[in-house]
């Protein structure tokens, strides 16, 4: 990678602020595709519709989770987790797009620019927890819509979307890292194969309590698990709650699982990056 040396009398404001200018150049750029590939939104905001009406209103009402009956508070126990899946899906929508700037060179156009080292990953991360604001905004609407409520304050319902753009800011490192270790798009869009499980085996859509016994210790301690339950409490939504740690102090681990997460593969991701073409 070619870089300038610094001029002998640049500061180190003037340093930061170069490098600020090239998050906001990758950040527009992100924003500029997106614009001329709405496609690429409409699949992202359209799966989570989908999985709405198919649990909400196919399952839902075959589903008890909170021992009152089948179909009795359903909704408001579901869209939480349809929040927090969302939040979880959307690392496969990163990895997609940092395999394509990949594969037709725009990475290593940039690579090749007296730009900084991290801005491809830092204003990927800007630009897709940007974008997953406003997926969350939408879905809020749809939530609405369908005769949802939080039952909590004005701060616990800010509260709960923080916590749900914290997972999402966490896991964008991990969509950053496998869509650099990919080959190509076909194989970053392999990668729901990973996700699905991973968004799916958890409190999203059934207590895991009501799972298998192994399969349940799996479904409490997934980070997502922990997001859907925390927000859950927040909102004032039913949430049925076991007794294993992550369930009990679903507000903690929502907030330290996304901190672990981001202290293993943010430097995965800035290695891999300076790493390309070796």
């Amino acid at each position: 990678m070619t870089t300038l040396a610094p001029l002998p009398d640049e500061t180190r404001a003037d340093r930061l602020k170069w490098t600020l200018h090239d998050y906001r150049t990758i950040v527009g750029q992100e924003f500029t595709h997106l614009v001329r590939q709405p496609a690429t939104f409409a699949w992202q905001l359209g799966f989570p519709i989908v999985m709405v009406l198919l649990f909400v209103y196919v399952f839902g009402s075959a589903m008890d989770v909170t021992g009152e009956g089948a179909g009795v508070d359903y909704v408001a126990y579901a869209m939480p987790g349809l929040f927090a899946m969302t939040m979880a899906f959307g690392f496969t929508n990163t990895a997609w797009a940092v395999a394509e700037a990949k594969e037709k060179g725009f990475i290593d156009r940039v690579r090749s620019m007296p730009m900084a080292s991290s801005a491809v990953v830092v204003g990927r991360n800007i630009s897709d927890t940007i974008h997953a604001g406003v997926d969350l905004f939408i879905l809020f609407l749809i939530a609405l819509a369908i005769g949802w409520r939080s039952e909590g304050s004005v701060m616990e319902t800010l509260g709960a979307f923080a916590l749900l753009l914290w997972l999402r800011f966490a896991l964008i490192w991990v969509g950053v890292w496998m869509g650099l270790l990919v080959k190509n798009v076909e194989q970053a869009g392999n990668l729901f194969a990973i996700a699905f499980p991973f968004g799916m085996v958890s409190s999203v859509f059934t207590p895991p309590e009501l799972m298998p016994g192994w399969l349940g210790t799996i479904a409490a301690w997934n980070p997502v698990s922990a997001t859907a339950t925390a927000i859950r409490e927040l909102f004032g939504n039913p949430s049925a709650v076991g007794n294993s740690w992550p369930e009990q102090h679903a507000l903690g681990a929502a907030l330290i699982w996304p901190l672990v997460i981001t202290l293993i593969f943010l430097p995965l991701g800035v290695r891999r990056f300076k790493n390309l073409g070796r």
